[in-house]
């Protein structure tokens, strides 16, 4: 990786550059910097598109506007993080801004300001690097550096919002009046310039409401994520194409396979892939990926491709290595497999957000006491959470930007709540016997099995975004032995 130009780097091998005092550009001749403010053509783009979910961001900030009539509303996209040293992760902007503005970049900032019955909308960026002042090449977070960002004029076209530079909002927000709601830990700048103007419940309601308002999903939405798990399902293909190489090296050649297909295709992983062969399966959230994979284990992959807007599967098949289940392996699957059907059938507009939970849980339990493993009758167990012991987590979570989507959402609006039309979620129940579980026989030991899949409750039913992945035992074998040729 290229260092940054400064007085104390560069090529040693010449002499020093002779240093002019006009304290422009340290460490730099006057006659290269001169150089460097000219020549460059003029690559100002004209007549842009508006990006495809325009209309759709309008619509939600407009939303916005009159839930909060009155108050300055400030949604940041938030900062790099530092990795190590002088290198930074790779940005991901808040899900809050990308979802009322579209825009994916750092630093960024939306402003509601009241005005008249409702709010004049500026979104601020860093405009294009400045050739005049060295920014563009001096600057480690110049365009030389990091690469070209739009122009605050073609931020407008592509938006839909008027665009500011944003090194001048802090001034603007230290001089607000009125009340102020800011969408906090995205940019402590920008909580810095509004010292003493907010307060955490107020900021708090502005959060919940955000939150709450992905729980229905509009058409974009649904459409991004259907582009989400068509991708993921052919990631998992690539995964069970190489199974042989996997087994000759780890589950990070899983990982791997399927990071692939995110980045080509998406934007990234929508979240730590579960790469869990054998006991690890066990392990809910394995994300080490760093551990053997067997013929005749099982491997749970539980994994997701983010698109290019944010939105992200979350998709998990237990696969049988060898191509096979076992008599076991199959009798665990089955069980499974009969608990997310019940489940996927409660799924329906007008249906408590609990109850497919409640259907999953009462047909794993019904398994549970008729194998010996708890003893009934099932009522007594439910009641008492015994089957938890091997059923271990919630059957599903809302899908969307986030992978747990709405957590910021009241309890009376998300899991008290009533499924609607437009909401995604996913359906996802297990049985994980741990590898050192004396209370079940040994054949049962170290074998973890769930199956999940990605909901979207529709007018009068709902779809199974992910159904381009066999489920049933045999219909996974079939579909694995096909792959492999």
């Amino acid at each position: 990786m290229a260092e940054e130009l400064t007085p104390e780097t560069g090529d040693e091998s010449e002499e020093p550059i002779k240093q002019r005092k006009n304290g422009l550009y340290p460490g730099v001749s006057d006659e290269l910097a001169e150089n460097m403010k000219s020549g460059w053509a003029d690559t100002e783009l004209h007549g842009l598109e508006p990006i495809p979910q325009a209309a759709y961001t309008a619509a939600r900030r407009a939303a916005l506007s009159a839930r909060f009539p009155g108050d300055r509303l400030v949604i940041p996209a938030g900062n790099l993080k530092t990795r190590s040293n002088d290198t930074e992760y790779a940005f991901r902007t808040s899900v809050e801004y990308a979802y009322l503005t579209g825009n994916l970049t750092e630093d960024g900032v939306l402003v509601l300001e009241p005005k008249g019955d409702g709010h004049k909308a500026t979104i601020y960026l860093l405009p294009r690097s400045d050739r005049e002042n060295g920014e563009f090449w001096l600057s480690g977070h110049g365009e030389l550096w990091v690469g070209r960002r739009h122009s605050l004029a073609e931020a407008e076209q592509l938006y839909g919002i008027p665009a500011a530079d944003v090194r001048e909002l802090p001034d603007k927000l230290r001089e607000a009046t009125g009340p102020v709601r800011v969408v906090r830990s995205y940019d402590a700048g920008v909580e810095a310039a509004l010292t003493d103007k907010v307060t955490a419940e107020r900021d708090e309601e502005l959060r919940v409401f955000l939150s709450e308002a992905r729980l229905v999903k509009d058409a974009f939405e649904a459409g991004e994520l259907q582009k989400a798990v068509d991708s993921t399902v052919r990631g998992f293909e690539d995964v069970v194409r190489v199974l042989d190489k996997a087994e000759a090296t780890s589950e990070r050649y899983i990982e791997g396979t399927f990071f692939l297909r995110a980045r080509v295709e998406g934007n990234d992983i929508g979240y730590g892939s579960i790469c869990a062969a054998g006991a690890h399966a066990c392990t809910l959230h394995w994300v080490r990926n760093d551990g053997p994979v067997r013929s005749g284990d099982l491997l749970l992959l539980d994994a997701g491709v983010e698109t290019h807007t944010l939105y992200t599967a979350d998709v998990t098949r237990t696969l049988p290595i060898s191509g096979t289940y076992s008599e076991i392996q199959k009798k665990i699957y089955d069980a499974v497999y009969e608990a997310q059907e019940a489940g996927i059938a409660a799924v329906r507009p007008g249906a408590k957000y609990r109850d497919f939970h409640d259907a999953a849980q009462r047909v794993l339990t019904e398994k549970l006491v008729e194998w010996g493993l708890v003893e009934g009758p099932v009522e007594r167990v439910l009641e008492l959470g015994l089957q938890r012991r091997w059923t271990l987590h919630g059957t599903g979570h809302m899908l969307g930007m986030d992978v747990h989507d709405c957590a910021a959402a009241r309890t009376e609006t998300y899991v008290d709540g009533t499924l609607e039309p437009g909401m995604c979620l996913t359906v996802e129940p297990g049985l994980y016997f741990q590898a050192d579980d004396l209370t079940v026989p040994e054949e049962y030991r170290g074998i973890g099995v769930r199956i999940e899949d990605d909901i979207l409750v529709t007018q009068d039913g709902n779809k199974n975004l992910s159904a381009g992945l066999p489920r049933r035992s045999d219909e996974v074998e079939a579909w694995m032995a096909s792959l492999k040729g």
